[in-house]
């Protein structure tokens, strides 16, 4: 079995002492039990490499790690893929985050549009932006990344589509003529960044549509079928993947 991944957002150095963070203390020590002399796996969320530590001293409140090893990752796809996302109700949006970051995105945006369906402001939208910030780095310790895509704060489509990028912007639409995996070889270059905007459940209006290619978006088709928002974001990033990234 191999050592549980933990995130804590501190510096670490070979031989440093280093005292588990309380969220890192409740999930080792409450959650999975381990206790004085075994071994877990550490990563900041913002440089390339993850640590090897050992428990040394474990009491009720707090536990002291020594960082014994690191190790460069080389796990991120050369695709830097900001998905911006209409925010859907319940769970779906819960799954979308956690597995489009297993999938590889850099950045994700939620998006208020006319058919999300979700009404959230003030305390309310700061408590769900952390929630969907722990969602992500629980999926980066599951998979095995060391960096860990941010969580935008929540805007109108109509903002986000005004931002100022080089990327590459792509829309889903059921009557394009053109499908991700049929994009010209050379479509990406340099940086190969992507915008990838995903309506929420009922899609994006037509007025939406009409603003996303105002603002330069190609429309691109993933099938003949009708998918579920969740399913429309996972799908289009796995093409992504296999077209331009690192899925073979």
């Amino acid at each position: 079995m191999s050592n549980p991944r933990i995130y804590q957002a501190t510096e670490f150095s070979v031989n440093q002492t280093v005292k588990l963070s309380d969220e890192a203390f409740g999930h080792v020590i409450r959650v999975l039990r381990l206790t004085q002399g075994d071994v877990i796996t550490l990563f900041n969320g913002n440089e390339n490499k993850q640590y090897t530590a050992e428990l040394i001293d474990v009491s009720k409140k707090q536990a002291m790690i020594n960082i014994t090893a690191e190790e460069v990752i080389k796990r991120e796809s050369p695709l830097d893929i900001h998905l911006g996302q209409g925010i859907s109700r319940g769970d779906r949006m819960d799954f979308t985050l956690q597995k489009s970051v297993e999938l590889g995105v850099k950045s994700i945006t939620p998006l208020f549009t006319e058919r999300c369906g979700v009404k959230l402001s003030g305390e309310r939208l700061i408590k769900k932006q952390q929630q969907w910030q722990k969602i992500v780095i629980s999926a980066c310790e599951q998979s095995g990344r060391v960096y860990v895509p941010t969580v935008n704060t929540p805007i109108l489509l109509s903002q986000w589509l005004e931002q100022q990028t080089r990327a590459l912007k792509l829309n889903l639409h059921p009557k394009a003529s053109h499908s991700i995996m049929t994009l010209p070889a050379d479509t990406l270059a340099g940086d190969k960044q992507v915008r990838l905007l995903i309506g929420p459940e009922g899609g994006l209006s037509d007025e939406e549509i009409q603003l996303a290619n105002d603002a330069s978006f190609t429309d691109v088709l993933l099938g003949p079928r009708v998918l579920r928002t969740e399913t429309a974001a996972l799908t289009a990033i796995t093409a992504l993947q296999c077209r331009f990234g690192d899925l073979t």
